[in-house]
């Protein structure tokens, strides 16, 4: 039984992805629009900058203010001084 459900489960998404891949015809991107208006291409620096490093920067970015405005620390060290330890 568990056979038949997983020759199901596998044909569904078989005849769902070829589905998929037919109804999306790439080649009529080839044909441009009324109107459409394409820019200047974009050298492999000025990508990699844009998809790379610009989310990579935001990180760091984000990170560093996480860390350098972090008020547990700060905390922890008063709270761990104030303790008195019976020997």
């Amino acid at each position: 039984m568990d056979k038949k459900n997983a020759l199901r489960a596998g044909v569904l998404a078989a005849g769902t992805t070829l589905m998929m891949l037919l109804m999306s015809s790439p080649a009529l991107a080839v044909t441009r629009d009324d109107g459409d208006d394409p820019g200047p291409g974009l050298s492999v620096i000025q990508t990699l900058g844009i998809y790379v490093g610009i989310p990579v920067a935001l990180f760091l970015v984000i990170a560093g203010l996480v860390i350098a405005l972090d008020k547990s620390r700060a905390k922890q060290q008063t709270t761990s001084k104030n303790v008195d330890v019976k020997a």
